[in-house]
């Protein structure tokens, strides 16, 4: 049997599944479903070089129409890749070995709002921004605000651990998923416990969360919800050193007290980034807070982090930096001040306690200005989700006039992710806070786990065992 019949074959057997009208082989549509936002895929396309497209793009409507998906596939060895918004930035959804892309925003529906408990069940495929929209006619927000709103999907957040500008306060998105619906490899629909929090044993939700389409195909989620806060405060500070705006952090929030955001820049971020962004005319380190809830603790929680951030000699700048931060703050993600290609970047952030974000920092500081001193290569961080414990330092390399070679350009790329991750994980921090692992990082994800790596491998194994789920993500083998 020659491969295209195999093809056609498997193809004819899509259009049984989802119908004519839900399967594409189109030629631009493979180009476009054959990268995601990572820099690497779009790299290689813009210096000519040949993508890895995937093989057939499939719309399912239903769970049902998913797990007759998987089980083609494992009956055909072909690999199966979940899409979302196709907003990530790891290389998560790049189809490596070709497959399937099941793109599941046609399973995009609210399936109830309990008003009593403050959760929404939703189908995976809904765009962020639309869920929220209709959640806010009702009074509730998931406050779960990423840069990728207008194009991420409900799926995407779980899917990928990510993060929301207000996670300080609201969680990220494991701390807001209640419960999901998977289809495992096998094509069995399954359900987790219908709350989050129990003593039946370990956490199943916890293990599908994260996953990036390895153990499974999300097709519906149940989210915690908040009502609008009645009120939401900010205030700003400029301090000379960012230690002191790490300390002022670190006091706010083992103190207890709930900031909806707490964003500290460094001083090059301060001096370059929110002076040409906000157009913010600032030296030194400058951190916007806010607060949001009812007036009265509003009130309160920002007189005591006033105090804590004057009593470690931070100047007060006044709301306005806050509300005007608040406004713009996408804007840093869109042009003219997004970085993209003919720049090489990456941002390379990590997680970790308070007792050593700042050594990493410095450490990552080092590497990326010193060890890359030919290339001119520029780094700068902010600290933008904060923990009971810890805090992470979202920090950027940037090289204005990168290799042009292809092949010399990815090597350098690679080589300066390798420092940089290995900094982070040699002074007591993570891979990736928020943006998730894909194929950009798993090649250091045994280095990150260790001993426990084939535990690891082994759940993959297990839920898995024909390989088809995502290969070539989070660095797992491709057993077929």
């Amino acid at each position: 049997m020659s491969e295209n019949l195999l093809l056609s074959i498997i193809k004819n057997e899509l259009l049984d599944i989802v119908g004519y009208e839900d399967v594409t082989v189109r030629e631009a549509e493979l180009l476009a479903y054959s990268m995601d936002f990572y820099l690497v895929p779009q790299l290689w396309i813009d210096r000519h070089q040949p993508l890895q497209k995937p093989d057939f793009i499939v719309y399912p409507e239903s769970a049902a129409e998913v797990a007759r998906i998987h089980k083609l596939a494992a009956r055909h060895g072909i690999a199966v890749i979940p899409y979302g918004g196709g907003t990530g930035s790891q290389g998560g959804v790049v189809p490596l070995y070709g497959g399937i892309i099941i793109d599941m925003k046609k399973m995009d529906q609210i399936v109830k709002i309990d008003e009593a408990s403050l959760t929404v069940t939703a189908q995976p495929g809904i765009n962020g921004q639309v869920l929220e929209w209709s959640l806010n006619k009702k009074g509730f927000t998931l406050a779960h605000y990423p840069a990728s709103e207008y194009g991420a999907t409900l799926g995407g957040y779980v899917a990928a651990r990510g993060s929301g500008t207000l996670s300080t306060k609201y969680g990220k998105a494991e701390d807001m998923v209640v419960s999901m619906e998977v289809v495992l490899a096998s094509g069995e629909i399954i359900r987790t416990l219908p709350v989050p929090n129990h003593a039946c044993g370990p956490g199943l939700l916890q293990l599908f969360v994260g996953s990036e389409g390895t153990l499974g195909t999300i097709t519906e989620i149940t989210m915690r919800l908040d009502p609008i806060p009645a009120v939401r405060r900010f205030n700003s500070y400029i301090f000379e050193d960012v230690r002191q705006g790490l300390e002022a952090g670190r006091r706010i929030m083992t103190q207890r007290l709930h900031p909806c955001v707490i964003r500290l820049y460094d001083s090059s971020s301060s001096e370059r980034v929110v002076k040409r962004v906000l157009d913010l005319d600032v030296k030194g380190a400058f951190m916007v807070v806010g607060s949001d809830g009812d007036q009265r603790f509003v009130d309160l929680e920002m007189q005591i982090i006033h105090e804590i951030c004057t009593e470690l000699k931070g100047k007060e700048l006044g709301p306005e930096p806050g509300v005007h931060w608040w406004k713009h703050r996408y804007d840093f993600y869109f042009p003219p001040h997004s970085l993209m290609l003919p720049e090489m970047f990456g941002t390379v952030e990590t997680t970790s306690t308070y007792d050593k974000i700042y050594s990493i920092f410095k450490a990552k500081q080092q590497v990326i200005t010193e060890d890359f001193k030919e290339w001119g290569t520029d780094y700068m961080a902010h600290f933008s989700h904060w923990f009971p414990w810890g805090v992470m330092v979202y920090d950027r390399f940037l090289i204005a006039k990168p290799p042009q070679d292809p092949q010399e350009a990815l090597q350098l790329h690679t080589q300066i992710w390798g420092k940089a991750a290995r900094a982070s994980l040699e002074h007591g921090g993570v891979l990736n806070d928020h943006h998730g692992i894909g194929f950009k990082l798993g090649w250091l994800m045994e280095e990150q786990y260790g001993a426990a790596w084939p535990t690891m491998q082994g759940i993959k194994d297990a839920l898995d065992p024909a390989g088809i789920m995502n290969p070539g993500k989070l660095g797992f083998i491709r057993r077929k």
